[in-house]
């Protein structure tokens, strides 16, 4: 997702956040639209009441946003903005708790934590959703450093065996072949 109105249609269609209107969801949601970078996607988004205390006291309605990087934090007011960026690599954990009514997602940092109520439904299935991607991401990035890890290990064994050529220890056709076999790995 990269606009605005697809995180907003994405919290419809799951059922992620409500108790705003859909002009301010989308204003919220253009700040994190404005801000991701040309390989950033978001791969899940919510709404809700940001450093939620209790019923009276909070910061009003967010739109929250994971991406392949980094949690985006963001609300539109009449005069002004806030936003908040937490990179994926500085969250410690992601808990939930439910009361009568309401659910908390706690969004626990290395610096802060941020507490966010939706209805209670919203937060069991919205916790569940955030721990997938988180869950993805990670396994997305042990891929790459195996990948990372073995092209590695390729291109230093070429190398090994380009000494051994070089050195007259094995012939060139015994070079090729190894090399051949190295980058078909």
């Amino acid at each position: 997702m990269k606009t605005a109105k697809k995180m907003y249609q994405f919290c419809i269609d799951n059922n992620y956040g409500s108790g705003m209107t859909k002009n301010w969801a989308i204003k919220h949601f253009t700040l994190i639209e404005q801000a991701l970078a040309a390989d950033e996607d978001v791969l899940m988004c919510f709404i809700g009441l940001h450093n939620y205390r209790s019923a009276t006291k909070h910061d009003s309605n967010y739109a929250y946003a994971i991406t392949n990087k980094r949690i985006i934090i963001a609300q539109k007011r009449m005069i002004g903005q806030t936003f908040q960026t937490v990179d994926i690599d500085n969250l410690n954990d992601i808990t939930m708790s439910t009361g009568m009514l309401m659910g908390i997602v706690t969004i626990d940092t290395i610096k802060e934590q941020f507490n966010v109520a939706v209805e209670k439904s919203q937060a069991m299935s919205i916790n569940k959703s955030i721990h997938d991607v988180l869950f993805s991401i990670k396994q997305q990035k042990k891929s790459a450093e195996n990948v990372k890890v073995q092209h590695t290990s390729a291109a230093d064994e070429i190398l090994k065996f380009k000494g051994l050529y070089d050195l007259g220890v094995i012939t060139r056709a015994e070079f090729e072949k190894k090399k051949k076999e190295l980058l078909s790995r």
